[in-house]
């Protein structure tokens, strides 16, 4: 599952942890990016600290045996930690989806856990990327909103679980409140709402009107949004 931040992805994660046939792994890369790029960000040490900063390390662990001899393994990762040094040979050997959102609703949630973002760091130019060279592989990566599955849980789950050759779970829709024994150290930093939460929050109001700086991200980040959203469920 690729995105950016903000875009729902953790709570994807524990749908998908609800589930008895599924691990979950929550950005396997993200120390490795931070050890390469040399970026400040909020717990930065402490992510360091806990995982692999080597991506060979980590893409063994990525298509090795699943955690819990589990039949399925759900990968949550971030487009912006793929740069140039994370390798993407693995990548012919797992399902592809990618998850969007529209920039305007990522920005105001970011921005306020993170000063001053650029776009390289909420991944939409990283996305459209990712996804432009999985289709020039022959791939053919799935694209979900997050805004259609918070406005219709059961249907767009049960659409994405079709089109992975899965059948949908019902435990899906829930979760225990309090966080994943799979979240990453940071989640302390950022999963405040999703840990308070036991299931999809509904339908998001109107959008953020955003100016000045922020404005001119949303500008900037919406031509990716729109490249992937013509190909969503």
């Amino acid at each position: 599952m690729w995105s950016g931040p903000r875009n729902l992805s953790t709570a994807m994660m524990y749908s998908f942890g609800a589930r008895r046939d599924f691990a979950v792994v929550d950005e396997p890369f993200y120390a490795a990016y931070l050890t390469r790029t040399g970026l400040e960000h909020p717990m930065r040490d402490a992510i360091i600290a806990s995982q692999p900063t080597d991506p060979a390390e980590v893409v063994t662990m990525l298509t090795g045996p699943v955690p819990d001899n589990k039949p399925h393994f759900y990968q949550k990762h971030m487009t912006q930690h793929m740069i140039d040094a994370i390798p993407r040979d693995w990548m012919d050997q797992v399902r592809h989806v990618f998850l969007i959102r529209h920039p305007a609703r990522v920005i105001a949630s970011f921005g306020a856990k993170y000063d001053n973002p650029t776009l390289s760091d909420i991944g939409f130019s990283q996305q459209t990327d990712l996804f432009e060279w999985l289709t020039a592989q022959g791939d053919a990566p799935v694209v979900i909103d997050s805004a259609d599955i918070r406005r219709a849980p059961e249907e767009m789950l049960t659409q994405l679980c079709g089109v992975l050759d899965l059948d949908f779970d019902p435990a899906m829709l829930n979760w225990a409140a309090g966080g994943h024994p799979s979240d990453g150290v940071w989640a302390s930093h950022w999963y405040g709402s999703v840990h308070a939460s036991t299931g999809f929050a509904p339908a998001e109001g109107e959008l953020p009107d955003l100016k000045g700086a922020s404005g001119a991200l949303v500008e900037a980040a919406l031509p990716h949004y729109r490249r992937l959203e013509a190909h969503k469920l």
